[in-house]
């Protein structure tokens, strides 16, 4: 049995694709087409099968799936050489792709801290897309930076830290000072931060569980702009609260608690599994955790 098979085997799974599965091999799909030949022939089975315009596994694909993936981790594993990383010497470019926010309490201090221990290492810092671009799986991006945790196994994850949603307001709102209940609350205009143009989101959903709804008149496509926008009006944004303190201080703005408890935002980062093992993935991995649970640890603006 050629064992190179299993990893063709592991890349077509994944990729439900002969010429994504080429393309993540360095191979060219006719090749691709021919090693999913063998790979029928020795599994007896067809593995991919063509509906429409798209690839889907077959139920012993399905199967193999998760056993394949596992061997190919721990194959690869036993053939890398075990060495120390020497930061002084690491030559990599790290492309990480997150929340504006997130990404904005992040860059300082990565990029200090790259460029101190690991000089030769470049940081592309991405925002996130309107929709679902450079996917993990496909190696555009190291990692990600949200509040979702992944659905698929094939991505590894990390919550390493939460933060509480807060109001923001200018410093002259009428809601700036006294008491802010739910019935006020109700009658306040708010914008929300969405980079798809919702303007319904999990917020609304937690609002409507406690039998409350707010009034939603515009989203925007970062908290920046929508910090920004509440700046200049007496529209109001909910936003998490440490992530966004730089911006709401630069913008002089004022932070009260809500007057119901919305479940925290996580701060999640993401990557996909063939990094569990790279010591200089991990090594960026361990960067960013430390800057993210320093910003989770840091203490509270809004008063209760």
């Amino acid at each position: 049995m050629d064992l190179n098979l299993l990893v063709a085997l592991d890349a077509l799974l994944e990729e439900n694709s002969v010429t994504a599965a080429a393309d993540r091999l360095n191979l060219s799909p006719p090749a691709m087409s021919r090693t999913l030949a063998r790979i029928r022939r020795a599994t007896g089975d067809d593995i991919l099968v063509r509906v429409g315009r798209t690839m889907v596994p077959t139920p012993r694909a399905l199967e193999l799936r998760e056993e394949t993936r596992e061997l190919v981790r721990r194959a690869t594993a036993v053939l890398t050489p075990v060495h120390d990383l020497d930061l002084a010497r690491l030559n990599r470019h790290f492309t990480v792709r997150g929340h504006d926010a997130l990404l904005g309490v992040l860059a300082a201090p990565l990029i200090a801290r790259t460029g101190a221990t690991a000089p030769n290492v470049r940081l592309s810092l991405l925002a996130e897309p309107s929709a679902d671009q450079r996917d993990p799986t496909r190696g555009h991006v190291d990692l990600e930076i949200g509040a979702s945790e992944p659905d698929r196994p094939e991505i590894s994850f990390e919550v390493v830290g939460t933060d509480r949603m807060v109001l923001a307001l200018r410093r002259g709102h009428p809601l700036a000072t006294g008491k802010v209940d739910a019935e006020k609350l109700g009658r306040m205009s708010f914008v929300t931060v969405s980079r798809r143009g919702r303007l319904h989101g999990a917020v609304d959903d937690a609002f409507a569980e406690r039998g409350l709804r707010r009034r939603v008149i515009a989203s925007l496509p970062t908290s920046a702009a929508a910090l920004e926008v509440v700046s200049r009006s007496d529209a109001a944004v909910i936003v998490a609260e440490r992530v966004c303190r730089p911006a709401s201080a630069r913008l002089g703005l004022v932070v009260r608690r809500l007057p119901v408890e919305l479940p925290p935002a996580p701060m999640v980062v993401t990557w996909h599994h063939r990094y569990d093992g790279d010591p200089a993935h991990a090594w960026l991995r361990g960067q960013v955790r430390e800057v993210l649970r320093e910003v989770a640890d840091g203490p509270a603006d809004a008063p209760g």
